[in-house]
């Protein structure tokens, strides 16, 4: 039997961060096992990958700005010298429709933080970005009529946000981890998590093989009540793999000028550009949007729905009315796992001796996962490095209460 110091379960942007978090710290002996053939097969490589700060909710805001400044520094982070990763510092403009008010606040809020952020009227919008409708009505999703648009809008703009390639940003981390000596495994499953005294002692996996371990961390993502099950570990947390649609388009000539991440609250949309922004990425922050629970996350849906593409196309074209109607629409879906009671992550130590978790996510994990290594690894070690956040990890702990939100979406 193998034996490790720390064994995760899962090689997503989640176990790898965690993976690197303590390799980076510490001479712990790790092992993460991943049941995929690949690096990216679960949640993470579905992932849009948009790296933006504001969140409700001030801690979140702080673990969101510490996360991305790992991928805004990517190289001096996972010590690599040509990573395959790069951020795309294409900004991040929230759109909050006929709410005047809004902008201003989240401006101040966020510059408490020392995130630089803007607040761009309709002439600064148009200045920065002319493809950009500012009209402060939402499209009507029913009917799909237009309507004569109003101005007069106050919009965020996050001007370090942006996004990156999430295949890539997982690649880069096991190619660091196994540079730390990490040993990140594929293709193999945990069939079994064997317990003593109320502790975890080993895993078993579908080869056959064995793992002696004395801490086991879960970063199965949309898999996670599966390992629950093996460990016996009933949480008072409802995780719900859910089914998340996205499309993309290749964008015409006759968009002109740059095109930031939008987050466009009044039609309930975000989008962003990809491949040197030839292509736009499109998908709903629509509460509805993200209910479809999945009873297996190895056999969902992969294609999006006819009416879902109907729906926010009508509101993509409100927003860049130049897009024209014709050309291939293609789509994906992907996982979150959905927590139903808050739809922010649990983490760290359980009722079980020597299992932990980082699961619930709820569409927030890539650009928390730096942090969220962080975290665990501050805890579990002791030791302080740099890219570190200062968040506890008791923030998230399996055993706080629900965190208070005004809707349980994706933009919470």
């Amino acid at each position: 039997m193998q034996k490790y110091d720390v064994v995760i379960v899962g090689a997503g942007i989640i176990g790898l961060s965690i993976a690197w978090q303590l390799a980076r710290r510490s001479p712990l002996r790790i092992a993460v096992i991943e049941k995929g053939a690949a690096v990216g097969e679960g949640s993470t490589g579905a992932s849009s990958a948009i790296c933006r700060v504001r969140y409700s909710n001030d801690e979140m805001l702080q673990l969101a700005r510490d996360g991305i400044q790992a991928y805004r520094h990517w190289g001096a982070f996972t010590r690599l010298g040509n990573p395959a990763a790069d951020f795309h510092e294409d900004g991040v403009l929230w759109m909050p429709g006929g709410d005047r008010d809004w902008a201003d606040k989240e401006r101040l809020r966020m510059q408490g933080f020392g995130v630089a952020a803007e607040v761009l009227d309709d002439d600064g919008v148009a200045e920065r970005f002319p493809a950009l409708s500012t009209c402060t009505l939402a499209p009507d999703l029913e009917t799909g009529e237009d309507h004569e648009c109003v101005g007069g809008s106050r919009n965020l703009f996050e001007i370090e946000g942006g996004h990156v390639d999430p295949m890539a940003a997982a690649r880069d981390l096991v190619e660091a981890c196994r540079n730390a000596g990490v040993e990140v495994q594929f293709r193999r499953r945990v069939t079994r998590i064997g317990t003593a005294g109320g502790r975890v002692t080993n895993v078993s996996l579908d080869d056959g093989s064995d793992l002696a371990t004395p801490l086991l961390i879960s970063a199965a993502g949309p898999w996670c009540n599966e390992v629950f099950r093996m460990v016996g570990l009933d949480l008072p947390w409802t995780l719900v793999p859910t089914r998340i649609q996205v499309m993309y388009r290749d964008r015409p000539d006759a968009l002109k000028g740059h095109i930031p991440v939008t987050a466009d609250l009044a039609g309930g949309i975000y989008f962003r550009t990809q491949n040197n922004g030839q292509q736009l990425v499109i998908g709903s922050v629509r509460e509805e949007d993200e209910r479809e629970a999945v009873a297996d996350p190895d056999d969902f849906q992969t294609e999006t729905d006819h009416d879902f593409e109907a729906l926010n196309l009508h509101a993509l074209h409100h927003r860049l009315p130049e897009l024209a109607a014709t050309g291939r629409v293609r789509g994906y879906c992907g996982l979150y796992t959905t927590n139903l009671e808050d739809v922010h992550p649990i983490l760290g130590s359980t009722g079980i001796e020597g299992f932990w978790v980082a699961n619930g996510f709820s569409g927030h994990g890539f650009k928390l996962a730096p942090a969220i290594g962080s975290m665990l690894a501050q805890a579990l070690t002791g030791e302080k490095c740099d890219f570190d956040t200062d968040i506890p990890l008791s923030f998230l702990a399996v055993d706080r209460d629900p965190i208070g939100v005004a809707s349980k979406n994706v933009l919470a």
